[in-house]
């Protein structure tokens, strides 16, 4: 369902096309990470820790080296940037911890953090001999949760690191001088908070605890490199960002990044999780070493252990109401995991927790702890699904105490167009008192929940996505009228085909004719990683401005047909018009045909590079039934909302609205890394680890409402990452109703509810 009120309407954008790489996927054509094969390729393995906290004293190859069929073998020592004491201070995109990350120094910090790569003539020969590597290690206690980092005397992970005090998400800070396993403390603040909170008719105050989450990605990491003669290295790869990957792997090699080539392949799944680098500098310096392309591809057991997934967090969340139930102040205290290296996403938590609403006094505080657990990576919105929980928690049960309806309540306190975010910038417009409009009055929120043990929840949402990282696009414009349209944005989520859509639209064509394809590093500008809800938009409006370039080459060229002026001709539904006689007319195909005969092809390139996306608010409706003798929780019924500024393709919209419903889901009731006292992973598989399927869940029902995103062209405001934010709240607030207690940990497991229920008597 598409909620739009007179809006225009588009020929081609809005649609619901065949998306482009349907029939390759459907057939089995289309290639992957390890899919690649080259002549002569050895295959690469792993050797990794047994322990989440430990010294190296020792690391003996000489036996593996000695085996028939091993050719090379890298330890830290063979990467030029690991030299010399590490420096913090850079967490945010920093090569040097990228490089520590992926291979262990001085000491291992977490069970996984690997220790060696071996390159041999074959997989068993090399799982062989990284079984003869010799590392003596002395054990040290880990810290696996953020009270155990932070508690006096915890043990500390790294001698070098300060606390760095910011006032803005992506500022280095100011260096606090403190030695501790807290690498940083993001702090908003406004207003008189006391004074607010001592005025407020009634405050409400709870502590929420978060588990450590996969991002649930289907494709393993992979990656094949080979460095040639010349100094050239290429490298294939599943990413979602060639760029990155590119950049990363050449500062860690310590060569210029004009040396590397990236190749974009098919990428099934990242959610986050394909944003950094693990394997991509180790293939390329075995091949270095041998002369011969290297592939590793992980195990299920290796992403889970050597990757990173999201952060586990505590949470204290305070908000007063005043005797009218406005909102008076908030307080919101977190402290996320960060994993072995700084760099959690405490800081999107704490620009989104509080978003929704209007507070006028309020202070954020988010801390970033370093942990022995696998450093953390991005997961859809990252750290803001953790913020979203405590906080939409807090508000059911001020609407609860109020007598207020859950929906009303958070309408009155809504923030407009020109209220802050909690980082002190103005709202620009988005659509949140339309979805909540939207939520209250749908047929589901309306519809009688009968019988015991039954309840509904809400929760929304609010995210600021990302953009302005610059995005890059070409199109060649063919004879036949199609054209070929280069990006460097990996495809995650449809953006190909929601591209195509925006420079069709453009030129007046049908999609069909339209050919998307992500290119290498070489063939394309420089264009930022794939994330941050910002393809659609960014890449978007790219393909934009590189289709008004083409309308203006063409322009020039039927001009010269015509014997006039380019001025003379205007553009309208893909069709070139002359102005002094109407008449003469080309269609965008019959132009296409002529090109060679008016100065040859027509080719053009364009950027974009613009501030972001903006605010989104989404919204969920849900309805569980309990079993109150076992905690179990059926879903019986779920709706989701979202305001997508405009919708390139709603099937896109729709299939991403469910799937950030599903991964909430399992998030809420079952998903957790198991870690045994000693930091090792005990559910390393999707045996153990619990994601739903379509079997758990009834039709996840879509709402998409459009208001128009006045920074694009077309209205776009991004999907991808906002949808996952609200599931958690929404979930715990439906148990609440449903069999009356609040609970405040994260995963809400069968036994979690059964907890819950005896402390409540």
């Amino acid at each position: 369902m598409t909620i739009s009120e007179n809006l225009p309407k588009f020929k081609t954008f809005g649609t619901r096309p065949i998306r482009h790489d349907g029939l390759d996927k459907v057939t089995g054509r289309a290639r992957y990470g390890a899919d690649v094969h080259l002549p002569g390729m050895l295959v690469g393995k792993v050797l990794r820790s047994p322990y989440a906290h430990a010294k190296i004293l020792s690391v003996d190859t000489s036996k593996a080296e000695a085996l028939p069929g091993v050719k090379a073998i890298v330890t830290y020592k063979d990467f030029p940037i690991i030299s010399g004491p590490l420096v913090f201070g850079n967490e945010m995109g920093n090569s040097r911890i990228m490089a520590e990350n992926m291979f262990a120094t001085e000491k291992v910090l977490y069970k996984g953090h690997a220790i060696a790569a071996v390159a041999a003539t074959d997989a068993h020969i090399a799982e062989e001999a990284i079984g003869l590597i010799d590392v003596k290690y002395e054990p040290l206690e880990p810290v696996l949760t953020v009270h155990d980092a932070m508690r006096e005397g915890a043990p500390i992970l790294h001698d070098t690191m300060t606390t760095l005090f910011k006032v803005e998400r992506f500022g280095k800070g100011e260096d606090t001088g403190v030695k501790s396993n807290v690498a940083s403390q993001i702090q908003f603040k406004r207003g008189d908070l006391d004074k607010a909170f001592g005025e407020s008719e009634l405050v409400i105050e709870r502590e929420f605890n978060t588990k450590t989450v996969h991002q649930g990605y289907i494709e393993p990491h992979s990656s094949t490199a080979s460095w040639s003669q010349d100094g050239r290295l290429t490298v294939w790869t599943s990413t979602q960002g060639i760029f990155g990957i590119r950049d990363a792997t050449a500062a860690i090699l310590g060569i210029p990044a004009s040396q590397v080539k990236v190749v974009a392949m098919e990428i099934g799944g990242g959610f986050g999780g394909k944003t950094l680098t693990y394997i991509d500098p180790v293939v390329a310096q075995l091949s270095k070493k041998t002369g011969r392309p290297v592939k590793i591809t992980m195990t299920r057991k290796e992403v889970f252990e050597g990757t990173g997934p999201t952060s586990g967090t505590y949470m204290r969340c305070k908000i007063g109401v005043d005797k009218d139930a406005h909102i008076t102040a908030a307080e919101l205290h977190m402290a996320y995991e960060a994993g072995a290296f700084p760099g959690s996403p405490v800081g999107g938590g704490a620009m989104s927790g509080l978003g929704p609403y209007k507070i006028d006094n309020l202070i954020v505080d988010g801390l970033d702890v370093v942990c022995n657990k696998q450093k953390v990576a991005a997961y859809r919105a990252p750290g803001q699904p953790q913020a979203a929980f405590a906080v939409e928690t807090v508000m059911d049960e001020l609407a609860e105490k109020l007598g207020l309806d859950p929906l009303e309540f958070r309408m009155m306190n809504a923030a407009q167009e020109g209220d802050r975010a909690p980082s002190g910038v103005p709202h620009l417009t988005f659509g949140n008192e339309e979805v909540e409009r939207a939520m209250k009055e749908h047929d589901h929120y309306n519809a009688p929940l009968e019988g015991p043990n039954k309840g509904r929840g809400v929760a929304v949402g609010y995210r600021l996505n990302g953009g302005g990282s610059g995005s890059a696009a070409t199109i060649n414009v063919n004879a036949d009228g199609t054209i070929n349209l280069l990006t460097g944005s990996m495809d995650i989520g449809g953006s190909r085909a929601a591209i195509a859509m925006q420079a069709a639209e453009v030129l007046g064509i049908s999609s069909d004719d339209v050919n998307p394809q992500v290119v290498d590093t070489d063939s394309i500008g420089w264009t930022g990683t794939t994330g941050g809800s910002r393809i659609t938009f960014d890449t978007g409006r790219a393909a934009i401005n590189t289709a008004n370039e083409v309308i203006q080459k063409m322009s020039e060229r039927a001009a010269l047909l015509w014997e006039v002026q380019s001025a003379d001709v205007d553009f309208e539904d893909g069709v070139f018009i002359c102005t002094k006689n109407t008449e003469d007319r080309f269609t965008f195909k019959e132009l296409s045909a002529k090109l060679m005969d008016t100065g040859g092809p027509v080719t053009c390139s364009g950027i974009d590079k613009q501030g972001g996306v903006g605010a989104q608010l989404a919204g969920h409706i849900v309805d569980v039934e309990v079993d109150p003798e076992t905690g179990k929780v059926d879903i019986l019924r779920y709706t989701t909302f979202i305001d997508a500024g405009r919708a390139a393709h709603p099937s896109y919209v729709e299939g991403q609205m469910q799937g950030g419903a599903l991964q909430g889901i399992g998030w809420a009731l079952n998903e957790e890394y198991y870690f045994t006292d000693d930091g090792t992973v005990a559910n390393s598989s999707f045996l153990d680890y619990r994601m739903p399927t379509s079997l758990d869940l009834p039709m996840i029902d879509t709402v998409i409402i459009e208001v128009p995103n006045d920074r694009h062209p077309f209205g776009i405001r991004g999907v991808g990452e906002t949808v996952l934010i609200p599931p958690m709240a929404a979930i715990a607030n439906a148990i609440h109703d449903a069999i009356g207690v609040r609970m405040t940990k994260l995963p809400m497991s069968p036994g979690a509810i059964l907890e819950a229920l005896e402390d409540a008597g």
